[in-house]
């Protein structure tokens, strides 16, 4: 009986806990169904495209807690002549020899198209390994950060290079590659404005305990990655695509004809003339082409403005504000305009990518040119909002045309070199900017001039593909 009543009296007590205990996961179980749910509609659960959403969400969040470590080492901890030094040192020892390694990324990762998960998640481990390293030297700023950041950003590249190139792979029925992909990117924009803040909250703890975060998120990211279906570690029908100008094809003579019963010799005799040679792009007009060059032109302003308006506003601030408010000012606008931009890409479904890219660029264009002659804290807060919604659209949109205008057996070969080359643009673009007096006229002046060139460059060929039209069908 004594028995009874006290298994009787502690039911009530076993289904208050159990109640509590639903309670207290509630919040935490909601926010995961809800972001599965949300990752995984309209078959990209099926395809694992929901998968690699999550990932890149994790690859965002952990990179934006090391850029908050190193921003706070080698930015804000000292007065702004040391800190243009400080970040001059930076790219000297990381930009620049990530810029003669940016070319060999591609074709590297391209030769092992049957190891991409785990190169993602190498790329992810590597980066936790490194995050542990650079929180020891994160607080002083010695040289020995330097080098550790330089792996980083090899890594971040890398990650993203295997990342483009398996999309395709991963695309539901009746998806758009410029819709998943900016499915993809609307993910790692989220994730990094959730951590941001909690980076910055983990930055007044001590300096390490953003890298200390940093490393927690990787090391979940190399679990994830080798959760990615095995059909992106398939090269089937792949082959490796070199990125040639449109003469340089029509200029290349004709591969020799191949007869019935005697393929091998064809073969053999093409070896003989030199005429064998790797796969080209030749089904490609010039849309791609001068798609590339638009998009160089915005990832250099995108570099340029990062790094010129961080010092500009830190020194001049923007009229009635506070450098850090300025700043913030700033990145807000940038990031609304990139989330817009990448919301708008995946609603226009890629209709019309080289009058898209061909508009967003003359766009950005006009808004560069009206900040230099009109330069106040509106005109600096559009320009960063514009040029983020432009390098978005503009990015998917030539997503859309490698899509349609690459063959599959190339395709993502392309994506990796293409990938490499916006880079490297970033790269330069940054390195103008440290290297710009801080004028504000001048400043604006020289990122409209970055968008010329793009222009003069690019608009005349894509509104000319545009008119002819191409052969290759549009994917739905």
């Amino acid at each position: 009986m004594a028995t009874a009543r006290s298994s009787d009296g502690s039911g009530p007590l076993r289904r208050a806990g159990r109640a509590m205990g639903r309670a207290l996961r509630a919040p935490f179980t909601g926010t995961a169904r809800g972001i599965r749910k949300a990752t995984h509609a309209h078959g990209a659960g099926e395809s694992g495209l929901g998968k690699l959403i999550e990932l890149h969400a994790v690859n965002g969040a952990g990179d934006v807690m090391i850029t908050v470590a190193l921003a706070s080492t080698v930015f804000f901890s000292v007065p702004t002549d040391e800190a243009r030094g400080r970040v001059a040192l930076y790219l000297a020892i990381t930009m620049a020899p990530f810029t003669l390694l940016a070319p060999v990324v591609g074709p590297l990762l391209d030769r092992l198209p049957h190891g991409r998960r785990a190169a993602m998640a190498g790329a992810m481990f590597a980066r936790a390994v490194l995050a542990i390293t650079m929180s020891s030297a994160v607080a002083t700023g010695g040289l020995e950060l330097y080098p550790a950041a330089l792996a980083v950003l090899v890594c971040s590249k890398a990650y993203g290079v295997v990342r483009s190139a398996v999309v395709p792979r991963l695309l539901p029925p009746r998806f758009s590659l410029v819709k998943a992909n900016s499915r993809v990117t609307l993910a790692g924009l989220l994730a990094t404005g959730i951590a941001a803040p909690i980076g910055a909250g983990l930055q007044s703890v001590g300096s390490p305990w953003p890298l200390y975060g940093a490393c927690v998120i990787f090391l979940g990211g190399t679990v994830l990655a080798f959760t990615l279906p095995h059909k992106v570690d398939s090269a089937k029908g792949e082959r490796k695509a070199r990125l040639v100008l449109p003469h340089e094809e029509a200029a290349r003579p004709p591969a020799p004809a191949v007869r019935k019963g005697n393929r091998g010799g064809s073969t053999r005799a093409g070896r003989r003339n030199g005429r064998e040679r790797p796969p080209g792009l030749r089904s490609v007009g010039p849309s791609v082409l001068h798609g590339l060059q638009a998009n160089a032109s915005h990832r250099a302003l995108s570099g340029f403005l990062i790094f010129f308006l961080a010092f500009l506003l830190r020194e001049h601030p923007l009229a009635g504000q506070s450098a850090a408010v300025s700043l913030g000012i700033v990145g807000v606008a940038a990031g609304t305009g990139n989330a817009c931009g990448t919301a708008v890409g995946s609603w226009l479904r890629a209709r019309g990518p080289e009058v898209i890219v061909a508009t967003v660029l003359g766009l950005a264009l006009t808004v560069a040119v009206l900040a230099a002659a009109f330069f106040s804290t509106v005109m600096v807060a559009a320009l960063a909002a514009v040029a983020g919604f432009t390098q978005a659209l503009s990015k998917l949109s030539l997503d859309a045309m490698i899509q349609r205008d690459v063959p599959e057996e190339v395709r993502t070969s392309a994506f990796a070199r293409s990938e490499t080359l916006l880079q490297m643009s970033w790269v330069v673009g940054g390195a103008i900017g440290i290297a710009l007096p801080l004028n504000g006229v001048l400043g604006m002046s020289v990122a409209a001039g970055i968008l010329a060139l793009g222009a003069a460059a690019s608009v005349r060929g894509l509104l000319g593909a545009a008119r002819r039209g191409t052969p290759h069908p549009r994917v739905a």
